[in-house]
């Protein structure tokens, strides 16, 4: 059984993982995570929907951590990580961790999926798992 380190950042569903995140009614800017409200001061509207969002993008920044993370990303082999910042296009860029790259190949523009990491496993053999991006190997991918 697969827990979520925190509810509505995604889904599984057929098509894969994706992330659910909200688009203003009105001028169509998207969040992630989730917000009450639109953010956007030229914005009249305020009204959000609940969307799916890209599950492919582009790096366009990453860091390397080399010290362990907070609890809630706890992680059972921990090891220093990178956390890249992902653009999604139209105009929303997600931080998330960068997974199945070695931290010395990792590039800016390198194209990235969406995927499920494993942060712990109990005893019981529940899983606590959060989003990562993965190289995109597909070429359809733009």
């Amino acid at each position: 059984m697969q827990i979520p380190v925190a509810e509505g950042l995604f889904a599984v569903n057929g098509a894969g993982v994706q992330l659910i995140g909200t688009r203003c009614c009105s001028c169509d800017t998207l969040y992630f995570p989730q917000t009450p409200g639109c953010r956007n001061p030229l914005c009249r509207d305020k009204q959000l929907e609940q969307v799916l969002l890209p599950d492919r993008g582009t790096l366009y920044s990453y860091t390397v951590q080399r010290y362990q993370p907070p609890a809630l990303f706890a992680m059972d082999a921990w090891s220093p990580y990178a956390l890249g910042l992902v653009d999604l296009g139209h105009g929303l860029r997600v931080m998330g961790m960068l997974d199945d790259v070695p931290l010395d190949k990792i590039a800016i523009g390198m194209a990235l999926k969406l995927s499920l990491r494993t942060l712990t496993t109990d005893e019981n053999g529940q899983s606590r798992v959060t989003y990562a991006f993965v190289p995109d190997t597909t070429k359809d991918h733009a």
